[in-house]
């Protein structure tokens, strides 16, 4: 779909960016952020005359996968397959993933599952036009444009550090690219020659993927050697209405453990932990949530999404080592 074009000047106080325009407050934007990340004005006008909006990433920004119940969610990843293919993802890439666990001290089972849950082992990086995606939701979205503005100029500084078309570039609807689902500040900021040849490819280089995930973790705060979560029990009914929506860890698991929330297992009192709700058909389950739990929020801040990471990734260790 091309670009939507303005019809006088009352649809141009009300529409956001259309081929000819910019409206004054995305103009003034896109100034700003070409002076914050040394991107030429010139080039970011290039880019919006070239992009095209795209209602479908509208509509598909508006049904995340996240907003579903947890045992719907979870049964979209949690499949014989997927399990499969990560244990043939490990075994391949073995030499690999054992030295992104030593040199970034993450596991490999956790940098496995996240390929896994993004792209399915890089088999499914995304098929919309990422210059698109990023000025759609740029100009387009009703309360996310100072975010994508970001990342719509960084897509432009990333293509200038790859020398890339970067009308041709595919991801998702969302602007992430490559095996991992980088977004173009985080590709800048964390990606990683992980094969040596010179570049950084996550769209075709497992090898820079697997270094760029764990190097991601690393600078998020992973502790190596330390639990995720904690499955637990509230022996009060009180205890729920602690469960939170988002990872924070701005409980204490004092203040928990005396609400009535129960794990296997000790944690210092003082321990900065989340406790979360997971909808069963017929039950709710519970999870302390630990430091590691909230770097893989990190990567997407859905309680959601970092659960079935942990799942995926418990899965696929127990069966590699069945192996």
């Amino acid at each position: 779909m091309k670009k939507i074009t303005a019809l006088g000047l009352l649809l141009l106080s009300i529409l956001p960016a259309t081929a000819a325009t910019l409206r004054p407050q995305d103009s003034a934007r896109m100034s700003e952020l070409s002076a914050q990340l040394n991107v030429p004005l010139s080039q970011i006008d290039a880019a919006v005359t070239n992009a095209d909006f795209r209602q479908e990433v509208l509509d598909a920004y508006k049904r995340p996968a996240e907003s579903k119940p947890w045992y719907e969610y979870e049964a979209l990843f949690m499949t014989d397959k997927r399990i499969q293919q990560g244990v043939e993802f490990w075994q391949a890439n073995a030499a690999t993933l054992a030295r992104a666990e030593k040199v970034y001290q993450v596991p490999a089972n956790i940098i496995v599952a996240i390929i896994g849950v993004e792209t399915f082992y890089g088999t499914r990086m995304g098929q919309h036009p990422i210059l698109d995606s990023l000025y759609t939701l740029a100009f387009y979205h009703p309360t996310r444009t100072s975010f994508f503005s970001k990342e719509f100029v960084n897509f432009i500084k990333l293509g200038n550090q790859q020398n890339w078309d970067l009308k041709t570039k595919l991801g998702s609807y969302a602007g992430a690219m490559g095996m991992g689902q980088f977004m173009p500040s985080s590709y800048l900021s964390y990606a990683v020659d992980f094969d040596g040849d010179g570049r950084i490819d996550l769209f075709n280089s497992p090898a820079d993927a697997i270094g760029s995930v764990a190097n991601y973790f690393h600078q998020h705060g992973w502790k190596m050697g330390e639990r995720v979560v904690e499955s637990a029990q509230i022996t009060k009914p009180t205890a729920d209405a602690l469960a939170q929506d988002r990872v924070e860890l701005k409980q204490h698991w004092q203040t928990l453990k005396d609400a009535g929330v129960r794990i296997n297992g000790q944690l210092p009192n003082e321990m900065p932990v989340s406790l979360l709700k997971y909808a069963q058909p017929t039950y709710s389950e519970y999870w302390v949530a630990r430091q590691n739990f909230y770097v893989i929020t990190r990567y997407n801040r859905s309680p959601l999404y970092a659960m079935v990471v942990y799942n995926l990734s418990q899965a696929i260790a127990k069966s590699n080592h069945a192996k």
